[in-house]
């Protein structure tokens, strides 16, 4: 499975995957290269906390990353606390949707876009 996310402590099943339950996972530059390597394609969200529009996509990107979390990863990058990262891709605008496939940029959306939009872009990728 790989993906999912493990849950420890007070849980009864420490090491069960709850793939179902998939959010989009948090990159830093100490994780992301390693999260965007893989034969799954990967939609990055580079985002602020101040960002409007940014605040107005993540349920969306939330949305995507649990109904096609068997197929696909949505990662997000905060700008403020990863300015190398967001160097790194020229990053200017946000929010700036990056898509990956085998650790290669293939595709890039700056502003807000449509669900339709970003699973056609992700298909693409597949």
């Amino acid at each position: 499975m790989g993906t999912g996310r493990r849950f420890g402590g007070y849980f009864a099943y420490p090491d069960l995957e709850l793939h179902f339950l998939m959010d989009a996972i948090n990159l830093d530059e100490s994780n992301f290269d390693r999260e965007i390597n893989g034969d799954k394609p990967v939609l990055v969200d580079f985002w602020a906390e101040w960002c409007g529009p940014c605040k107005l996509i993540a349920p969306l990107l939330d949305e995507i990353a649990k109904e096609k979390s068997d197929s696909i990863k949505v990662a997000k990058v905060n700008v403020d606390e990863n300015q190398s990262l967001s160097f790194k891709y020229n990053i200017r605008a946000i929010p700036a949707l990056l898509f990956f496939k085998n650790g290669q940029l293939r595709d890039q959306v700056t502003g807000m876009t449509s669900k339709k939009d970003l699973l056609n872009r992700l298909e693409a990728l597949a």
